[in-house]
């Protein structure tokens, strides 16, 4: 079999959201890039994998960088707007965020794309990478390149260059997690031999037939459909109420041993499939199989993990670092990127009990801010690679909530801004003083992402770059944070009405309006909303906003008093 060569300055390893981030950003900082993906599609969870309800990063303070220039642009093409269903505020179409993604990349001409390439080898110098070899199954692809990154989904440049990493669970007396099990348990409960990692799920869609009944009975069935409902009347399954999680052997995709791991990916699809029968039955056929991927296929192109290998690196987020008042103010000095999902782990069974970090804002309960520093990024054993997925050098407790889109997004493109610096500059990724790329994050110019958790400044907020420039130069704790916004100067968002409501706000986690005869739970995303709404309790108020009658809530976008 013959084999082709290419040199190039970077290599990104796709397939997974925080490869395509990473490309984009490299290649539009000015570094001619390479990105391989062993699939048609290259926008990872967001997409390929189907989950296009995301949760995580939901507040406009989070609405930064590709996480937030992705939602801004499928606001402007989905006239229905992106607010559909209860799992998240935000749902679209696999294949609407895909075309957007994909054109990014037909725009961004020091970015080349090779799809539908599989990695078999990456051969590595002592603690250097080399180069990568890809098959297509009739050839052969040799790429050498200066820096690589891993944008894939379960860390394959780590085994294949024989690189140290770690997998599954860690004992509690490791790093003092509160959450995690004694060495005692996991040594003499079968229960970790068996779920080593998160239960992943293979993603399929179903389309929505006729009108959509809000009170579909019975609650049970309306309650599952409606919570991953996309625009078009999709349905995205994606674990709801249980529903097709994947618990037998979940470990099979990190085998290397190729019938096992073929037996996972056909048991993953033939459970998701049964399950959308299944409902379909209980709905009366007015749920059908969707036609939302590439072959009018229901079944997502890849499945949806949960976990990755991940990278031992200079530095490792825990537990710890995502709960309220983490003392390690060090990370956060050296924060690339900022997530605040509140913990989540899949597995069979009852929920496994974790550490409270969420609090009260915006009329719900939303998840405190963490920050991923640059060292998570990279590591000692192989000097020229940077992990852009869920690979990052984090704890099993923690990937619980670094694993999201949203985040994902936002660290690839941090990876991928560094790795055009290093080159650049002839560095290595350890030798990159981040706050240089902390400020080249908030300078972006297509789209600018906040390394600083600054939960009370929008996105949109004018002094927004300068709010994050000041915390990253006098660094944490914050100074005063800069509010006071006014809260009739959020964007306009499509679909959105003007109402007058009666308010009542019973707890800041328990928000109502009345308008019309109907009472409505109320949700904001935006910190002016947040910190003025108290001040209207038991008043008429003009509302600027959408509901939701599948959350169900009536999301306020602007205070109009």
């Amino acid at each position: 079999m013959a084999t082709a060569q290419l040199q190039v300055p970077v290599l990104v390893l796709g397939g997974g959201t925080g490869g395509l981030a990473a490309a984009l950003q490299c290649a539009r900082s000015g570094t001619a890039c390479l990105l391989v993906t062993p699939g048609p599609w290259l926008g990872g969870m967001l997409s390929a994998s189907g989950v296009s309800a995301p949760d995580g990063n939901e507040l406009s303070a989070w609405q930064t960088g590709l996480w937030g220039a992705l939602l801004r642009e499928l606001r402007q093409q989905l006239p229905a707007g992106l607010d559909h269903n209860w799992v998240s505020c935000f749902g679209f179409q696999p294949a609407q965020a895909e075309a957007v993604l994909q054109g990014w990349v037909a725009q961004t001409s020091q970015l080349q794309w090779l799809p539908n390439l599989a990695l078999k080898e990456l051969r590595r110098r002592g603690d250097r990478l080399e180069s990568a070899l890809f098959s297509d199954g009739e050839r052969l692809l040799e790429v050498k390149f200066e820096l690589l990154v891993d944008g894939t989904e379960l860390g394959e440049s780590l085994p294949l260059a024989d690189l140290p990493f770690r997998l599954g669970w860690e004992a509690q007396e490791l790093w003092q997690e509160p959450s995690a099990p004694s060495q005692a348990r996991l040594a003499g409960e079968s229960f970790f031999q068996e779920q080593p990692v998160q239960s992943p799920t293979w993603v399929v869609l179903g389309q929505w037939q006729g009108p959509w009944d809000h009170q579909l009975q019975p609650a049970s069935l309306g309650r599952c459909l409606s919570y991953g409902r996309l625009p078009g009347d999709l349905v995205m399954l994606n674990w709801p109420l249980e529903g097709n999680d994947w618990h037998q052997d979940p470990a099979a995709a990190f085998s290397p041993d190729p019938a096992r791991r073929l037996r996972q990916q056909q048991g993953m699809q033939a459970h998701s499939l049964n399950y959308l029968e299944r409902l379909t039955k209980e709905s009366g056929g007015r749920l059908t199989p969707a036609r939302a991927f590439p072959g009018d296929a229901c079944l997502a192109l890849q499945a949806y993990w949960r976990e990755s290998r991940r990278l031992i690196g200079s530095s490792t987020v825990l537990e710890q670092d995502l709960l309220p008042g983490s003392p390690n103010q060090e990370q956060r000095r050296q924060s690339i990127a900022v997530g605040n999902y509140p913990n989540d782990h899949h597995y069979p069974g009852s929920d496994w009990p974790l550490a409270p970090k969420s609090q009260p804002w915006g009329g719900r309960w939303s998840g405190t801010p963490f920050c991923i520093p640059f060292g998570a990024l990279h590591g000692p054993q192989a000097l020229n690679l940077l992990m852009a997925d869920k690979g990052i050098s984090v704890s099993h407790m923690a990937n619980g909530a670094t694993r999201l889109g949203p985040l994902v997004l936002n660290v690839g493109q941090a990876a991928g801004l560094a790795a055009a610096l290093c080159q650049q500059k002839g560095l290595l990724p350890a030798e990159l003083p981040v706050a240089e790329l902390q400020a080249a994050l908030v300078a972006a110019p297509h789209a600018p992402a906040g390394p600083a958790p600054l939960i009370d400044l929008p996105w949109h907020d004018p002094r927004w770059r300068q709010a994050q420039r000041r915390w990253l130069q006098e660094g944490p704790p914050e100074a005063a944070p800069l509010a006071g916004g006014n809260p009739a100067e959020a964007p306009p968002e499509p679909g959105e009405e003007e109402v007058l409501m009666e308010l009542n706000i019973e707890a800041p986690e328990r928000w109502w309006g009345s308008s019309a005869g109907q009472r409505w739970p109320l949700i904001s995303l935006e910190p002016a909303v947040q910190q003025q709404i108290a001040g209207f309790d038991g008043k008429s108020v003009r509302l600027r906003g959408r509901a939701n009658p599948w959350g169900p809530w009536w999301r306020i976008n602007r205070l109009c008093p």
